[in-house]
């Protein structure tokens, strides 16, 4: 038994210590291989090979990750329902029950921010007429 439990951390260390070697040599191989020309626009920020114009680093308004922590959570979603919907014959009520929790807790999640008009993508029109009256 000892000597099986050997083998396998002899084997683990020995596939461990490949894993670094590829790692170094690839790190090795990018210093030995690839090109340094050094010139002033390599250092310009990269903006698809256009000249910048003005300062490039600029302030993105909040509604940009607003709406990207939305896709992100309901992207996400996905990956709990297709192994659900797979296994839905076997999971029976109890998994029923269980998805119409996950999703009634995600549907609240997207009426919070609904209800308080994080999805309505131009502010200007909302923000003007609660300034008007």
């Amino acid at each position: 038994m000892f000597a099986n439990n050997l083998d396998t951390t002899i084997s683990l260390i020995v596939f461990g210590l490949i894993g670094v070697g590829f790692v170094l040599f690839a790190y090795a191989a990018v210093r030995v291989l690839a090109p340094r020309a050094k010139n002033k626009s390599k250092f310009e920020p990269y903006e698809c090979g256009e000249e910048v114009h003005g300062k490039p680093w600029v302030n993105i308004h909040v509604r940009y990750y607003i709406f990207a922590m939305m896709f992100l959570i309901f992207d996400v979603e996905t990956v709990f329902i297709f192994p659900w919907a797979y296994y839905y014959n076997k999971l029976g009520l109890f998994g029923f029950i269980e998805m119409f929790v996950f999703l009634a807790i995600l549907f609240f999640g997207l009426v919070f921010p609904w209800g308080k008009g994080v999805l309505e993508w131009d502010y200007s029109t909302k923000n003007s007429s609660n300034n008007q009256t």
